[in-house]
């Protein structure tokens, strides 16, 4: 099986880098072939909105790395998405980049949009400063899970696991609960749905 992980932390060993790694040593156990991608490596300019990809099938704006990232998409079985909160929200390089492959992803119809990944697996990951519970209660960690899922339910990826970590200022480390539960989220891209 094929697995990408995107990730949207700008900090390559922070709480959600770590998360992802776990979920990386445990694909790969399984002999699994993972690629991964830091949104914060990537050079991608921001979309003009000209809404010409919706009819052409490609983006209008000279070629980056959004399109290689894309190709990188269509080419995994699952795909693992891992961003820290920002402003209940995830960061914006990682929306740049789904703004600009969005052609790719979904393709409007007369009625609804057609989702272009349907079948693959996705795992979603957020992490934020505010504690537990009270990151859920505000809808920070759960803000960016949001916006991760609202580019899946477009694209048609099945999510087959959440996880949501909020406290990382006051608890800065992963807890071995934590971590289990990155491995049995890893261990759901293999399971038959």
């Amino acid at each position: 099986m094929n697995v990408l992980i995107i990730n949207g932390s700008p900090r390559k060993n922070g709480l959600i880098s770590q998360m992802l790694g776990i979920m990386q040593d445990e694909a790969e156990q399984k002999g699994d072939k993972v690629q991964t991608v830091f949104t914060n490596d990537l050079n991608i300019k921001p979309c003009v909105g000209c809404m010409a990809c919706r009819t052409k099938g490609k983006c209008s704006m000279s070629d980056d790395d959004s399109q290689r990232v894309l190709k990188m998409m269509q080419d995994a079985d699952a795909i693992i998405m891992g961003a820290p909160c920002y402003w209940g929200n995830i960061p914006g390089q990682m929306k740049v980049l789904f703004d600009r492959i969005v052609y790719g992803m979904m393709r409007d119809t007369p009625r609804f949009p057609e989702p272009l990944m349907k079948g693959k697996k996705c795992i979603l990951v957020s992490t934020c400063t505010t504690p537990w519970p009270f990151s859920s209660w505000f809808k920070q960690s759960r803000g960016a899970i949001r916006a991760l899922r609202e580019v899946c339910r477009y694209s048609g990826f099945k999510i087959v696991a959440t996880i949501e970590r909020g406290g990382t200022a006051m608890h800065p480390q992963l807890s071995e609960k934590d971590k289990q539960r990155c491995r049995k989220a890893g261990r759901k891209l293999r399971v038959r749905s």
